[in-house]
């Protein structure tokens, strides 16, 4: 079962813990990093810890962008220890169905580094595609929400 849980003086220094690949370092920030972000953006910045199985095993920050007026996926990370399970794509979808849910959003952007394949490949099987906008190395996407169930 996974499912996304509030970072908590509980479980935030379990947080702090999650590492990624040496050869994705580039692509992700830490969350140390990323719960300083959401400290600051504290009305606009919703981060989860994501569980599986009463076991953290990644971390996930969605936001609203107010200078676009967009909301969006800001941070998604697995710990090295448990990539390539499918937890990415179901925190994912957890993530977009909080945003719906609270929010009753009907569009949903984020980016990724332009040599970051796996990110890439991640948000395009879940049904993101290229806005054809770029800011440096960073590609935009946008998902524009349907059944998300029906996946």
């Amino acid at each position: 079962m996974i499912e996304l849980r509030k970072i908590t003086k509980d479980n935030y220094e379990e947080c702090l813990e999650l590492r990624v690949a040496d050869d994705q370092k580039n692509f992700v920030s830490t969350t140390v990093h990323a719960l300083a972000q959401a400290w600051v953006y504290y009305e606009t910045a919703f981060p989860f810890a994501i569980y599986a199985n009463e076991v953290m095993v990644g971390f996930i920050m969605l936001g609203y962008y107010e200078a676009k007026n967009q909301y969006t996926l800001w941070k998604l990370m697995i710990d090295e220890r448990y990539q390539k399970r499918g937890y990415g794509k179901t925190a994912l979808k957890l993530g977009i169905q909080h945003l719906i849910e609270r929010f009753n959003v009907k569009e949903v952007y984020t980016a990724y580094e332009s040599t970051n394949q796996v990110a890439r490949d991640l948000y395009a099987s879940f049904g993101f595609f290229e806005t054809g906008e770029a800011i440096e190395n960073e590609v935009e996407m946008k998902y524009i929400v349907k059944d998300i169930n029906s996946d």
